[in-house]
C-alpha cells in the first residue's frame, strides 16, 4: 500500500467497540511505542449511544504520548468491513507512522480565528517548525461550521492561506462533526501541548498538520 522508506513505518489500524482494547492499541503500534510520531485517525458514528466512551478509550492513552494527534469525527469511511461489528456502528481508523525519518508539526486554529489575516498568522506558525518541504504532506480537519459563512461569505479561507504559506505542499482534508489534535511539533526534540482528552478533541475549529516522511 505504501513504498518503503528507510526510518519511516506506516501501519494502518481499524477499531470497533468490540475489538478496541490496550492490547489492541498496543498491536496497532499506537501505546507504549517509542518510535511513533504521528497518527491520523477518522473517528466514523461516534454520535451514537456508546460514541464517547469510545473516544475516551482511544483518546486517553493517545494523549498521553509524545506523538503528534491529529484527525476528525465523520459520517462514515470507505474501508473493508470489520466482521466484529455490525453495519452502522461507531469506530475508528487511522495510520500509526513511526521511526526517526517521520516529523510532523500541527496548530489548533480555534474559535476566535474568524478572518483571513488572523488563519493566515496561524498556520504560518507552522513554518517556525521548520518542517523539510521536500515528502511533506498537508492534513486539514476542519469543522462542517467553519465554511464559507463563517468567514463572512469567504470561500476556501484557511486552505488558500495554507496554499500562500506552503505553495508547493499539497493538502488533503475534510470537513468533519469535530476535529482531533492540538499545537505540537514532531522533530529531534518535542513541544507539547496540554495533553487531556478535552485538548485533543475540540469543535468549530481546524487542525491543520504537517506530516514529512524521509
Amino acid at each position: 500500500m505504501f513504498p518503503s522508506m528507510e526510518g519511516v513505518h506506516i501501519k494502518p489500524f481499524h477499531f470497533c467497540k468490540r475489538s478496541i482494547s490496550p492490547t489492541a492499541l498496543k498491536e496497532a503500534g499506537l501505546v507504549e511505542n517509542p518510535e511513533l510520531r504521528v497518527v491520523l485517525m477518522f473517528v466514523y458514528e461516534a454520535y451514537k449511544s456508546g460514541g464517547t466512551h469510545f473516544l475516551d478509550q482511544l483518546l486517553k492513552p493517545l494523549a498521553k504520548s509524545r506523538a503528534l494527534i491529529a484527525g476528525g469525527l465523520v459520517e462514515s469511511v470507505f474501508c473493508p468491513p470489520r466482521h466484529c461489528c455490525s453495519q452502522g456502528s461507531y469506530g475508528v481508523v487511522g495510520l500509526a507512522l513511526s521511526g526517526p525519518k517521520v516529523q510532523g508539526a500541527s496548530v489548533l486554529l480555534d474559535q476566535d480565528i474568524s478572518n483571513p489575516k488572523a488563519a493566515e498568522a496561524t498556520i504560518r506558525r507552522l513554518k517556525a517548525a521548520k518542517i523539510p518541504e521536500r515528502n511533506t504532506l498537508g492534513f486539514m480537519f476542519a469543522c462542517v461550521g467553519r465554511g464559507q459563512n463563517y468567514y463572512s461569505n469567504q470561500s476556501n479561507v484557511e486552505a488558500d492561506a495554507f496554499h500562500k504559506v506552503f505553495p508547493n505542499t499539497p493538502l488533503f482534508g475534510l470537513f468533519g462533526n469535530g476535529e482531533i489534535g492540538c499545537d505540537r511539533i514532531i522533530k529531534d526534540d518535542y513541544t507539547l501541548c496540554d495533553t487531556d482528552r478535552d485538548n485533543l478533541q475540540h469543535e468549530y475549529t481546524t487542525v491543520m498538520t504537517l506530516v514529512h516522511l524521509g
